[in-house]
């Protein structure tokens, strides 16, 4: 099922096509995830690298994901690489923004939508600290700012905030 109108640009390499299919992760990719997941969650480096820990919208259980947080004038956000038909967007957006980001330490937080208008300073940051995330953009690492508000609307983006 295609979940979006774009193609992942990610697959057009092809080590990624192993982890990356329709803008979902592979199995393969399903169990890398788990082990990044458990990686960062002990606290591990790089220390941008975190587990988000969102309720699942159906089941009720904790579901964990290995995302990158991005500093940026002081803020801290979450970027969902594979658009807004990502699970822990869509779990994060049914419990209100109600969230947990492990990082050696379990931290409560609440993730707060970022408007579409305001969403490229963070994307093009997000692009050049997360170089595993970096392919699912179509834009280039140092695009100029006019690039990624151009895509903007295809990246949902949380600001994190306290609990």
């Amino acid at each position: 099922m295609n979940r979006s109108t774009h193609r992942d640009p990610a697959e057009d390499n092809w080590l990624y096509r192993f982890f990356y299919r329709d803008w979902r992760p592979t199995r393969l990719g399903r169990y890398l995830n788990r082990f990044w997941g458990w990686w960062s969650g002990l606290g591990l480096p790089p220390r941008r690298q975190a587990t988000l820990e969102t309720r699942g919208r159906v089941s009720g259980r904790t579901r964990a994901t290995p995302v990158v947080i991005v500093s940026l004038d002081g803020a801290r956000y979450l970027v969902a690489m594979l658009g807004p038909h990502t699970e822990w967007v869509r779990n994060a957006e049914a419990a209100q923004g109600q969230a947990v980001i492990r990082q050696g330490r379990r931290r409560p937080v609440r993730l707060l939508p970022v408007a579409v208008e305001q969403r490229a300073p963070v994307l093009r940051e997000y692009v050049r600290a997360a170089p595993g995330g970096r392919r699912h953009f179509p834009v280039a690492l140092g695009a100029p700012l006019s690039a990624f508000e151009g895509i903007a609307g295809r990246y949902p983006v949380f600001r994190i905030d306290p609990a």
